[in-house]
């Protein structure tokens, strides 16, 4: 296959080339309709309602839309406008045709935006119904899993399957495995049995088995979903009359070596394979009621700053492969900030407020499972404060200059109600429960020091930050910190980074992000999957794949 072009993660409705977008007061209904010949890249054809990354970048942006400018929906059905075809799955041409790279950051963003949908159910009201009504494989039903409750059409041909291990020696690549298990429960010997079988199951024993919530003849399938996406609806909190913020392209400009954005920019140094990333805190004044944010809409300096970090995450994550390390700074006032964060907690009622927060923190947690290095570099007139000093707390190293002569000018840290009670990582802690581990006397120290400035002793005294050199030591002490990093393995890197970064109890996202990624990691790099007679490469060429029978 070619070289990839460059991926853009940013779309609209008005360009979507694979899904319809419905909407009927509480209930809006997302259509998949895959354009065959819509595919990112060139090469295969999109049959059945199969999926590449290009799909899926749609579907994140119409579930954001649906967050954001439609309030009142408060259930989203996901179905398909073709016959006896729901979803067939990840594009198997697709996975065939691509590098090693390309699989995992396609099965990471599908991922995230799986996860996403749970998010939105737990915390946003967002209720999320499956209307399978037709065959559901691989992929397909992966997404189905990721919703509230799946309805499947008993029409004796339609069925639903995770048929990766028996036809392409690979596993299912968006949390199907974990979903089974610790979402629906499925019993162990069942799932065995069902993720070896290529033809899945239907009808009275997919519900028997779990697999589906409900299952309905075809012609009462439409009015049971309809009945039941109403039910699902009144689970929600979401407002029916809530004001929407319509969501404009991001104001960007993409250079050879550099992004830039409102609040957020990232420079290249490809010699040293580094990324500077400066985020840029609020300045002047700053909504202080509702309805000044509502005037505000997608400028209102949160919700934009999460945008914008987003896209800059996935840019670099998509089209960056090589620069491997990040270092992370912060321009501002660090008060600024943390008023900031008063507002959000004061109003964190409010649907915008609670989606920005909620978009906050998926975007944070995008960095937490990023295979990059993370070292936030504080320095003067930096404002890690509060909801940006999750963005250092996300670091593999924090570095904060200490100027013992110059009490005024040396950077402060500070923070806020936020840091303990809004963005939890994957494991469902915030980041200060995973970096004391949530004992009570660290925990305590930390709440005696919220809203004070904290200079780089006082920082490193409560364990805040990694080390605190002086003015004398900085640049030395960062340098060979930077040339260390990138001198090592990025394939150890990666794996070291993903274990100390989720210690603590394991949750079922950190299960699809750590256990199930790392072995499908492992089987997309074997010759079983993808040799010259690979499964996954021999697949609709009508040869057999030839394995290693050897057991590693």
């Amino acid at each position: 296959m070619s070289p990839a072009p460059r991926v853009d993660h940013q779309t609209h409705p008005s360009r979507y080339r694979h899904w319809k977008l419905l909407f009927e007061g509480a209930v809006a209904t997302l259509v998949a309709d895959f354009d065959e010949d819509g595919g990112l890249r060139a090469g295969y054809k999109l049959k059945l309602n199969s999926y590449d990354l290009g799909v899926d970048i749609e579907l994140h942006d119409a579930v954001n839309r649906i967050r954001f400018e439609h309030p009142e929906v408060r259930c989203l059905v996901i179905t398909s406008a073709r016959e006896r075809v729901f979803c067939s799955g990840a594009n198997i041409f697709m996975l065939g045709l691509s590098s090693h790279a390309w699989k995992v950051n396609f099965c990471k963003f599908t991922n995230e935006t799986r996860n996403g949908l749970e998010d939105s159910s737990a915390h946003g009201g967002l209720k999320f119904l499956a209307a399978v009504n037709g065959a559901c494989a691989g992929g397909g039903y992966e997404l189905a899993l990721a919703c509230d409750e799946i309805i499947l059409v008993d029409d004796r041909s339609s069925a639903v399957s995770l048929p990766e291990v028996p036809l392409l020696g690979v596993l299912p690549g968006t949390g199907g495995l974990t979903r089974l298990t610790d979402k629906r429960r499925v019993r162990h010997d069942l799932a065995d049995v069902f993720c070896t079988s290529a033809e899945g199951v239907r009808g009275q024993k997919a519900k028997d088995w779990r697999l589906v919530d409900e299952i309905a003849k075809p012609a009462a399938f439409a009015a049971r979903v309809q009945e039941r996406a109403l039910q699902l609806a009144a689970l929600s909190d979401r407002p029916t009359d809530g004001r929407g913020v319509a969501l404009p392209p991001l104001a960007r400009r993409i250079e050879a070596d550099a992004l830039h954005y409102t609040h957020v920019s990232a420079t290249l140094d490809r010699a040293r394979r580094v990324a500077n990333l400066t985020v840029r805190g609020p300045v002047g004044p700053q909504p202080a009621s509702i309805a000044a944010v509502e005037s505000a809409g997608a400028t209102w300096y949160p919700l934009q700053l999460g945008r914008e970090m987003e896209d800059a995450i996935l840019e670099l994550r998509a089209n960056e492969p090589e620069i491997g390390t990040w270092l992370i700074r912060t321009e501002g006032d660090p008060a600024a900030v943390l008023a900031l964060d008063a507002m959000l907690d004061a109003h964190q009622g409010h649907w915008l407020v609670r989606e920005t927060i909620a978009l906050l923190r998926r975007t944070f947690s995008r960095l937490d499972v990023s295979s990059r290095s993370l070292f936030a570099l504080i320095e003067p007139g930096s404002c890690f404060a509060g909801s940006l000093l999750e963005l250092a707390l996300a670091c593999d190293r924090s570095y904060q200059l200490a100027l013992p002569d110059d009490a005024e000018k040396a950077p402060k840290i500070a923070l806020s109600e936020a840091n303990f009670a809004c963005y939890a990582m994957a494991t469902g802690r915030s980041r200060l429960q995973r970096r004391f581990y949530g004992e009570p006397a660290a925990m305590s120290a930390l709440r005696s020091a919220l809203g004070r400035e904290l200079d780089g002793d006082a920082a490193q005294a409560l364990g805040l930050v990694t080390a605190a050199p002086d003015d004398i030591d900085w640049n030395d002490e960062i340098r060979i910190a930077i040339e260390e990093r990138v001198a090592m393995s990025p394939d150890a890197l990666t794996g070291l980074e993903a274990n100390l970064r989720f210690n603590g109890p394991e949750t079922m996202a950190t299960r699809v992000f750590g256990r199930l990624t790392a072995w499908q990691n492992w089987i997309f790099q074997r010759p079983n999957a993808v040799g010259d007679k690979g499964a996954l490469k021999v697949y609709g060429k009508g040869e057999k794949a030839a394995f290693d029978w050897n057991r590693v």
